[in-house]
């Protein structure tokens, strides 16, 4: 997905005999991608990766559960969810997450952990994008350490070996520790957008990021925490192994399959003569889906623009978006945790007196992550519990 990186010790060619300390002969484990045909990584671990054995799994997270048909809450609407309201039924990143929407291609979901993981997890089902909202910590993995803040989005490739180590004082703005996470499970993976992309796969020169904007893991080497349990989702289901030793023990990695961490201010952001369409805005696309960051910038300036989204009559996607912080001009009512769904066959737009009231404007300073995605979602029971239901309402003078 990324560009390859080396870690730790490698031998000088792939499948070939690469001895450890002591001459011990080291195991070669292949992470690949579409078969054989994608992105891969290889890693060298200190034991054979596969001696795990089954057990009970240590904990799960809550899996999408769709209205009922008979109820209003599934009719088509605009529909607005408070983030920070929903009910979280674990404590911990695993057991805290709650689905709001999903379709057969992702699941959006909510993450208030309050305790890190005790155990190791695995996704099987697809990628995983978190955007962390408030909080901070550091993802412990087979690759190395992974630490991120307030304004990351933090990437885990699906397989990878992960746990959540949470901060004592989280550096986001409410201060205290306090953890509120934006999570998508991606089962068609996550990869730059073509259109950011040279032949050779760099990042071109007119991308809105470059390869210095992402921040890598930190390889530590061989790594024993006396951690042996690792819950793995496969198919909508959880299933528990326990390890004789500890699954982190790689000595080195080589390959394109790795977390990342990318900070959502590093994202340049264009302005036009006249407003921009949302791809302008594209930072990572998934099967169905693209994947959008809307930073503080200058705003159009034409000395007649209308800096204001204008209304929007999209007849092929639905529109997720979540906010993050500062003035957003074209919805009232909303705020930092605010999560607005738009679904596709009825227009959306700003506000009674925001289109006209943008005029202008020079800049702005909000900050929000947006999903466009081609098959309908779906709200989750859990998402009705938290439902703005006067929101629709809220487009009328």
């Amino acid at each position: 997905m990324f560009e390859r990186t080396v870690c730790g010790s490698v031998p000088k060619k792939h499948h070939i005999t690469h001895h450890g300390e002591g001459g011990a002969l080291l195991h070669e484990e292949c992470i690949t991608q579409d078969g054989f045909e994608g992105p891969y990584t290889i890693a060298y671990h200190l034991r054979a990766p596969h001696l795990a054995q089954p057990e009970h799994p240590k904990s799960t997270w809550a899996l999408p559960k769709p209205l009922a048909s008979t109820t209003s809450t599934s009719s088509l609407a605009r529909r607005h969810y408070l983030s920070g309201s929903l009910a979280c039924p674990g404590d911990t990143p695993t057991t805290s997450r709650v689905p709001v929407l999903f379709n057969p291609d992702l699941t959006i979901g909510i993450a208030r952990p309050c305790e890190s993981d005790d155990h190791y997890v695995v996704n099987a089902d697809g990628d995983e994008l978190f955007y962390i909202h408030e909080g901070a910590g550091t993802v412990i993995t087979q690759f190395g350490d992974l630490p991120f803040k307030a304004d990351d989005y933090v990437f885990l490739p699906r397989g990878t070996i992960y746990r959540f180590q949470l901060s004592s004082s989280s550096s986001s703005p409410a201060g205290g520790g306090r953890q509120h996470w934006l999570t998508f499970e991606l089962r068609g993976g996550l990869h730059i957008p073509k259109q950011w992309r040279n032949a050779v796969g760099q990042l071109r020169m007119d991308a809105p990021y470059c390869h210095r904007d992402f921040h890598k893991v930190q390889f530590k080497g061989p790594v024993d925490e006396g951690l042996r349990s690792v819950v793995v989702k496969r198919n909508d289901a959880f299933h528990g192994f326990v390890y004789p030793d500890s699954p982190l023990d790689v000595v080195g990695w080589d390959g394109s399959v790795y977390p990342w961490v990318f900070p959502i201010l590093n994202f340049q952001a264009r302005a036009g003569l006249v407003h921009l369409p949302p791809t302008w805005h594209g930072t990572f696309a998934t099967r169905g889906a693209l994947i959008c960051s809307f930073v503080p910038r200058v705003v159009d300036f034409h000395p007649e623009a209308i800096p204001c989204p204008y209304p929007h009559s999209s007849v092929d996607v639905d529109e997720f978006l979540f906010y993050c912080r500062g003035n957003f001009t074209s919805r009232r009512g909303v705020g930092p945790g605010s999560m607005s769904f738009h679904p596709a066959g009825i227009p959306h737009g700003p506000h009674p007196g925001a289109y006209a009231g943008s005029v202008g404007h020079k800049t702005t300073n909000e900050l929000a992550v947006m999903l466009d995605c081609v098959l309908p979602l779906q709200p989750t029971a859990q998402a009705a519990d938290v439902e703005d239901t006067n929101y629709h309402k809220s487009f009328v003078p």
